[in-house]
C-alpha cells in the first residue's frame, strides 16, 4: 500500500527558489510544509569552496548533467546544460555571481500583463534576501540570509582588464545592481567567509529544526495529483518506495526551467497533442508549457599572456596543493577565487539603448569539453567570454516519454536568427579591441582563440558556431502573462488549475539581462508572499 501523508504546502524542488519558499512558508508555525528534492544533501566539500565549482560542473549525483538535442545553428552540436540536483539546486554549483539585471527587464515583464513585477516592485524582495557586505541602502538590504560580498582576491589581470575597458570607453561601475548597468568593474558574489552562500546555506539549513518543515531528499516527484482541476498532492518515489503526499492548501513547483514543465506535462497539463503522443491523459490543454525557452549563449575569447598575470599555473600541479593547504588552514589563497573576476556591460551595436552583452573576465584560461569536463590550459592564459543578454532565439522542452526518469528533450534553437549572431560577433570584437588596449595589451603575447586569422564577418560566424556554449541561464518555460501561451498568471498560479503554482526561473516571460540566480531568489521571495497572502484570505 502506498504511504500517504498530508501537509498544508508541498514544494517540489529545493533549488534557488524552493529553499526560499520552504523558509518563508514554514515561518508560519500553523502551516506544515513538505519540501521534496530529487537529489541528495549538499554535503560535498566542493560545493563549499568557491573554486570548487569546477569539481561539480560535470554530470554527477548532484548535477543533472543535461544536454540539448543537436543544435542546428551550432553545427548540430549537443550543448551541455549543468543543473543542480541537490539542496540549493543550481545555487550549489553555480559561479556565485550576484547580478539582478537591468530595470527595463522587469518593467517589460509588467508591460506583458504582470502587474507588480516592475523594477520598483521587485526591489523590496531583492533587499529582503540580502545581507549586503557594503551595508543597507535604498537598493540593498542587510540581515537577509543571502551573503552578498565583494571579491576577496584583487588579481592583477582583472585590474588590467578594468583599466583597458575604461580606456576603451566604458565607465567604472562600483555597483551593477543599482539600476545603472553600463560599465566595467568587479561584480559581487554570494560568498561568506570563504564559503559559498547557496540558497540551502542561506535559507534552508538555518530552519531545519522547525517542526512544521519536513525535507525529503532523493525524492523524485513523478506526478501531480488532481481532483478535477484542483491540485491535491504529489506522487513521488524515494528509496524505491512510491509515496503520496497530499496538500491541503497548495502544491508549488520550484523544480526549475526543465523539471517544472516536465512534471506538468507528465501530470497531464500541457500541449494536448504532445501529451496524447506520449500516452498521457490530458487534464488541461495548456499549450505554453515547455515553450518560450530562452538562454544566454556565450563564446570564449582566449589570449596567451605573461605568466605573472595568469593563474593557470597557480591552480594546477604542486601550486594547487599549496593553495588548498592555505584555504583549509585559514580560508586564504586562490581556492577563494570565483569563476569571474571582472565584468563589463557594453553596448556593442549602434542601435543599442542599453548594454546588449555581458563580458566576463577570468585570470585563467579553460577548456570545456563536449562532455562537460573542465581543464586549465597548459600555457599561461586569460580569457573573457561574451554573453548575449537578450536573445531573440526561442526553444522548447518536450517529453521523451511518459517515464519520469527519462530526461526531457531540450531544444534551445540558439542563433536561429541573424540579430543574435550579429550582436555576439560585435561583442567578441569588443573583447579583442579591449585586449589590444593598454595597459592589458602590454601583457598579451598572442591571441589564442579565435586567432588573428579570424577577421571577416563570415570568419567570426564560423568561429561562433563552432565554439558557442550555454551560460547555464535557461528561463521561461512556464511563462507568466496574459497571452494564449502564458502558463501562470501574475500571481504565479497555473492558469485553469486551482491550488497549483510555479515559482522558479521558468515563470520569467523574458530573460533578465544578467546572471539569473539573484532574480530567481527574488521570485521565490515574491512567490512566498503571494502564497501566504492567499492563505490569509
Amino acid at each position: 500500500m502506498t504511504p500517504t501523508e498530508e501537509y498544508d504546502y508541498i514544494v517540489v524542488g529545493a533549488g534557488s527558489a524552493g529553499c526560499v519558499l520552504a523558509n518563508r512558508l514554514s515561518a508560519d508555525a500553523s502551516k506544515s510544509v513538505l519540501l521534496l528534492e530529487a537529489g541528495p544533501e549538499d554535503s560535498s566539500m566542493w560545493m563549499k569552496i568557491p573554486a570548487g565549482t569546477t569539481k561539480v560542473f560535470g554530470p554527477s549525483a548532484v548535477n543533472w548533467g543535461y544536454f540539448t538535442e543537436p543544435e542546428p545553428h551550432l553545427k548540430d552540436r549537443k550543448i551541455y546544460w549543468p543543473r543542480g540536483r541537490t539542496l540549493g539546486g543550481s545555487s550549489s554549483i553555480n559561479g556565485m555571481v550576484y547580478l539582478r539585471g537591468h530595470p527595463e527587464d522587469y518593467d517589460q515583464w509588467e508591460r506583458l500583463g504582470n502587474p507588480g513585477w516592475g523594477w520598483k516592485d521587485v526591489i523590496p524582495h531583492f533587499k529582503r534576501s540580502e545581507d549586503q557586505e557594503r551595508g543597507e541602502s535604498a537598493l540593498h538590504g542587510v540581515g537577509g540570509g543571502l551573503s552578498v560580498t565583494d571579491l576577496s582576491i584583487d588579481d592583477k589581470a582583472g585590474r588590467l582588464f578594468i583599466e583597458a575597458a575604461q580606456n576603451a570607453g566604458l565607465p567604472l561601475r562600483k555597483d551593477f545592481n543599482d539600476g545603472v548597468q553600463e560599465g566595467v568593474g568587479r561584480a559581487q558574489v554570494t560568498v561568506k567567509d570563504g564559503r559559498r552562500s547557496s540558497t540551502s546555506v542561506a535559507f534552508l539549513h538555518p530552519v531545519r529544526g522547525r517542526r512544521n518543515l519536513r525535507i525529503e531528499v532523493n525524492a523524485l516527484a513523478e506526478r501531480i495529483l488532481f481532483e478535477g482541476r484542483r491540485a491535491t498532492g504529489i506522487r513521488y518515489t524515494q528509496g524505491g518506495i512510491q509515496k503520496i503526499a497530499k496538500a491541503r492548501l497548495e502544491v508549488v513547483l520550484a523544480g526549475g526551467v526543465i523539471n517544472s514543465p516536465q512534471l506538468l506535462m507528465l501530470s497531464g497539463v500541457g500541449p494536448a497533442g504532445h501529451l496524447q503522443e506520449m500516452g498521457i491523459d490530458v487534464v488541461l490543454n495548456l499549450p505554453g508549457v515547455g515553450q518560450n525557452l530562452q538562454d544566454h549563449l556565450y563564446v570564449y575569447y582566449v589570449a596567451k599572456c605573461e605568466k605573472e598575470i595568469s593563474l593557470n599555473h597557480q591552480l594546477s600541479g604542486p601550486n594547487l596543493y599549496l593553495h588548498a593547504m592555505r584555504y583549509f588552514v585559514n580560508r586564504s589563497g586562490y581556492l577563494n577565487i570565483g569563476v569571474v573576476q571582472a565584468t563589463a556591460f557594453p553596448r556593442v551595436t549602434p542601435d543599442a539603448n542599453r548594454p546588449n552583452v555581458e563580458i566576463s573576465f577570468r585570470p585563467m584560461s579553460l577548456n570545456i569539453s563536449k562532455k562537460g569536463t573542465i581543464a586549465l590550459d597548459k600555457f599561461p592564459g586569460i580569457n573573457a567570454s561574451c554573453s548575449l543578454l537578450r536573445p531573440k532565439a526561442r526553444g522548447q522542452i518536450r517529453l521523451a516519454s511518459s517515464n519520469p526518469r527519462d530526461y526531457p528533450l531540450i531544444q534551445a534553437n540558439y542563433l536561429n536568427n541573424t540579430e543574435d549572431l550579429h550582436v555576439m560577433r560585435e561583442g567578441l570584437r569588443w573583447i579583442r579591441k579591449t585586449f589590444e588596449t593598454e595597459p592589458l595589451s602590454q601583457f598579451i603575447t598572442a591571441e589564442h582563440a579565435p586567432g588573428n586569422a579570424v577577421q571577416s564577418d563570415s570568419e567570426w560566424e564560423g568561429f561562433i558556431r563552432d565554439a558557442a556554449q550555454s551560460v547555464y541561464h535557461p528561463v521561461g518555460t512556464c511563462a507568466m502573462g496574459i497571452d494564449s501561451m502564458a502558463v501562470v498568471d501574475h500571481e504565479l498560479r497555473v492558469r485553469g488549475i486551482d491550488g497549483l503554482r510555479v515559482v522558479d526561473a521558468s515563470v520569467m516571460p523574458r530573460i533578465t539581462s544578467s546572471n539569473t540566480n539573484a532574480p530567481t531568489i527574488m521570485i521565490g521571495e515574491k512567490g512566498a508572499d503571494m502564497i501566504r497572502a492567499a492563505a490569509r484570505k
